[in-house]
């Protein structure tokens, strides 16, 4: 071998190594004055950008420069000033609604304080999306490898008096957003420090849009067998209907505020929720341990939220009625899933 070819040829391997070991970025920035972590994959150009001040929120998630997280803002500072529901909000210690100012747990009621005013209504005054919408996270860890991009991140809920107060079950929370090729996991982690079972009823409700065709073009599947019945509140009845799984539903017309129960879940044990346009599609798969889907496309907005839930809505006191199973963690133990966000087409 010749020694240009023998360059050429070690350049050509560096270049692949280099490549291989710069792919994937995680970094931390700052965004108009916010503290912000960036997830990138240059293969499949895709970035992911997280606020750990504003609910550790992935509040943009671009695929070759379409943002297929949807929010009604311009700016951070503007989200800021008046803070809303956007890209992927975290739901916790309750998602959705609770029927009255109280809930059951491991057979006893607890009284929320409306005094604290730390609590979210709805519009007929219930309570809802829990207690940590807005809070600052601690960020633990931020890497990239040949395998991916990552930032960890944890909330010490039990060092709050003003939460404990409402829900006082002493616990961490850790979130981890994982990019791998072009697939973003958002993967949760519950430990339980308290004496008694924690009640599990978190969940998330993020805003997806496609940008190659209007809303009442979208094509949505939703992987579910059973619609549960609503009361005028919003809140379950303990009712359910069927439905059939492989139904595509169209969204011109249409008014989706649905909770959805019996998952169907494919052999790695994954629900798949689909939305497409033209060409551009969202998948969101669901890990076992999410059996509910709320799926939300009011008419006239431009997003589709398929929400991975715990639960179903107002779960603890319909869990103590007996009309739909509630998931605890153990004293000591730990509650752990995952959802996937994959766009395709773009």
């Amino acid at each position: 071998m010749n020694r240009k070819l023998a360059v050429a040829l070690l350049f050509t391997l560096f270049c692949m190594i280099t490549q291989a070991a710069t792919n994937y970025i995680a970094e931390r920035i700052t965004v108009e004055g916010f503290d912000v972590i960036r997830l990138a994959d240059a293969a499949t150009q895709t970035e992911v950008r997280i606020a750990p001040g504003m609910g550790n929120n992935a509040y943009s998630m671009k695929v070759k420069g379409h943002d297929v997280m949807w929010s009604s803002y311009q700016t951070l500072a503007q989200w800021k000033a008046k803070p809303a529901l956007l890209g992927n909000p975290f739901l916790a210690p309750f998602a959705n609604r609770i029927d009255q100012d109280a809930f059951y747990a491991n057979g006893k009621k607890y009284l929320l304080n409306a005094e604290l005013g730390n609590i979210r209504r709805d519009g007929n005054q219930k309570p809802i999306h829990g207690l940590v919408l807005n809070a600052v996270w601690e960020v633990k860890s931020v890497r990239a490898t040949d395998d991916g991009a990552e930032v960890t991140s944890r909330l010490e809920f039990w060092r709050h008096p003003d939460w404990m107060a409402q829900f006082p079950f002493a616990h961490t929370l850790e979130m981890t957003y994982r990019l791998v090729g072009g697939v973003l996991e958002v993967e949760t982690i519950i430990d339980n420090h308290s004496t008694d079972p924690l009640p599990v009823s978190v969940g998330y409700h993020p805003y997806f849009q496609l940008t190659d065709a209007p809303r009442d073009d979208w094509q949505v599947a939703v992987a579910a067998s059973k619609n549960v019945t609503l009361s005028n509140i919003l809140t379950p009845t303990g009712e359910t209907s069927p439905r059939d799984a492989a139904t595509v539903v169209a969204l011109k017309g249409t008014q989706l505020d649905n909770v959805f129960t019996e998952l169907v879940r494919g052999k790695d044990g994954r629900a798949v929720f689909t939305v497409k346009g033209k060409s551009q599609s969202l998948t969101v798969e669901y890990g076992p341990n999410y059996p509910v889907a709320v799926v939300y496309a009011p008419p006239g907005r431009g997003f589709i939220c398929f929400e991975p839930m715990a639960g179903v809505t107002n779960v603890f006191n319909l869990g103590h009625a007996g009309k739909f199973p509630l998931q605890s963690v153990s004293p000591g133990a730990q509650w752990r899933e995952s959802f996937w966000i994959k766009p395709a087409g773009f």
